[in-house]
């Protein structure tokens, strides 16, 4: 099934990663009280900036337009916080 996956889509998934681990990182250190609170928050980005990208290259003409690539995006945002939240709750 892995390998019906086209190549664009795991580069924005692996991008995604990136992005979600960025921005957890960053609700982390900013907003240590409200752990949660920035998480929803850093999701809520994360579906503007996988989306928004998309949108701008349907506007601007720029790339291909494709949902999936926006869906592979997050589903990478999702896994990279995930793997933020749980390294926050290691102790040290």
């Amino acid at each position: 099934m892995l390998r019906r996956i086209k190549k664009d889509k795991w580069k924005h998934f692996f991008v995604g990663i990136g992005l979600g681990v960025l921005l957890e990182w960053v609700a982390i250190h900013f907003f240590p009280a409200w752990h949660w609170m920035a998480s929803f928050l850093v999701f809520g980005l994360l579906l503007a900036i996988c989306y928004g990208f998309e949108i701008a290259s349907l506007v601007f003409k720029r790339g291909h337009y494709d949902v999936m690539d926006a869906v592979a995006g997050i589903i990478g945002g999702v896994i990279g916080m995930a793997v933020m939240i749980a390294v926050s709750f290691i102790p040290g």
